[in-house]
């Protein structure tokens, strides 16, 4: 069910092959400041209210996202990542979405399932994607393309 309000949802970066760490909005404050937390948090939501406002009129859901930021040399905020795109982002046909169902994706979504298939204990090295599941995943990138583009 969509939220009345997109949420704020921060968390610090983790080791390389460690999950990211979901904090709460006082924490950001004790790591970056209140000024820069504050910034951070009202660019964020921007970018998503103006990213999925555009999305939706091309007929995906973007359900949430990640963005990454830094300072560059001047202290000005800056996005340190790629941000809006498959694998930042879940993207949801709008025309397939029913409340209570587990959508149907334009994202890594597809990959996650087919994982949650195997006998892996999600350790590195993952296991080979067949044939099958790579194409399945470009014909969904690519359809997100289409809908967001017109390309």
């Amino acid at each position: 069910e969509r939220l009345p309000e997109p949420l704020y949802t921060p968390s610090t970066k983790a080791e390389q092959g460690d999950h990211d760490r979901n904090v709460d909005f006082a924490h950001t404050v004790e790591l970056l400041g209140e000024v820069l937390a504050v910034q951070v948090r009202d660019v964020s939501l921007r970018l998503y209210r103006e990213a999925a406002s555009y999305a939706l009129s091309r007929g995906i859901i973007i359900a949430d996202t990640k963005f990454e930021f830094g300072l560059d040399e001047a202290g000005r905020l800056v996005v340190m990542d790629e941000m809006l795109t498959p694998d930042s982002s879940r993207f949801w046909p709008a025309d397939g979405h029913r409340p209570g169902e587990n959508p149907s994706s334009f994202d890594k979504q597809y990959v996650r399932d087919y994982l949650e298939t195997l006998d892996w204990d999600k350790t590195p090295p993952g296991p080979a994607l067949p044939g099958a599941v790579l194409a399945g995943t470009v014909a969904r990138y690519r359809e997100a393309l289409t809908r967001l583009t017109g390309a």
